[in-house]
């Protein structure tokens, strides 16, 4: 069958009109939202709680280090705000010229969810990923289309004395959200530590927006960094996020202060892997003392 045949089929035809149909409801929900925010004198909101099918224009491109970039997202209105909570995501859709089907992947803005006007994301190139190879390739002035808002985690304030985010490479990003977002609300007390884990020094990403927090907040915020590959001379220390790492940054047993502690992990598999364990293996954090119940994994 060819691939003309194969978009007029009805199946085909069964799920354009759904997805015509979704559109249109996206749209309607935005429209309604929109109108609904000026009434009220409120920012509008450019993501809401359903589908958004919103394109964006690439304000700037920025290169970070070797393999990640910064992206500048123009939302519709310049006093519109993303309107996402936390921690959470977006889902973007493109279909790169040259690939038979269109590439879908979240990701997490390191914008605030009250900036106006923009949207910003730190995006790592992986040489076989199609999305971060297509988003890489953007210019300012070019469009991505971002489908759904995927919700992070419900964070309550001061709903813990402290927490412990475990982070690996790219997976800062739903972290340094959630670090901001805590540390800019007046009302929230909690006490934050990062462990970063890395490849090199050039992957240890947004350390000037760490060291300020740090500045800011030296009673409630503190960042640890470990490199695997360090230069020579390197500030960091060497290795990788270990058991007795931990140890050393999070203190003595968790399980007996209940609700009062949260750990939060986001990485590569491998490390996720040690740190949560398997049906078999238990993993870094039970070893600690940690339960289920004080682990989220973005």
């Amino acid at each position: 069958m060819t691939s003309r045949a194969l978009f007029t089929t009805p199946l085909a035809k069964g799920i354009g009109g759904a997805a015509a149909a979704s559109i249109g409801a996206g749209l309607y929900f935005r429209y309604t939202m929109s109108v609904a925010h000026a009434d009220s004198g409120r920012p509008t909101k450019a993501f809401g709680s359903g589908p958004a099918f919103l394109s964006l224009r690439l304000e700037s491109s920025e290169l970070v280090n070797h393999n990640t970039k910064k992206l500048r997202f123009e939302l519709p209105q310049p006093d519109a705000v993303s309107g996402l909570s936390i921690s959470s995501a977006l889902l973007t859709f493109s279909w790169p010229r040259g690939c038979y089907l269109p590439c879908v992947r979240p990701y997490t803005p390191i914008s605030h969810p009250d900036e106006p006007g923009v949207l910003e994301f730190l995006v790592k190139h992986y040489p076989n990923g199609k999305q971060s190879t297509h988003l890489h390739s953007l210019q300012p002035g070019d469009a991505l289309r971002f489908v759904v808002p995927i919700p992070g985690y419900r964070w309550t304030p001061n709903r813990h004395k402290e927490i412990t985010l475990i982070a690996g490479g790219a997976g800062i990003t739903p972290l340094y959200s959630l670090i901001q977002g805590i540390l800019r609300d007046p009302h929230d007390q909690t006490r934050i530590t990062l462990v970063f884990g890395v490849n090199t020094d050039e992957d240890v990403l947004l350390k000037k927006e760490f060291d300020e927090y740090e500045r800011r907040f030296p009673d409630r915020f503190r960042a640890v960094y470990t490199v695997s590959r360090p230069v020579p001379g390197s500030p960091f220390r060497k290795g990788y996020v270990t058991k007795e790492l931990l140890q050393e940054v999070a203190g003595g047993a968790p399980s007996s202060a209940g609700s009062d502690v949260k750990v939060f992990v986001c990485g590569p598999p491998a490390m996720e892997s040690a740190l949560m364990g398997t049906r078999r293996v238990p993993g870094i954090l039970e070893q600690l003392g940690y339960t289920k119940a004080q682990i989220h994994k973005f």
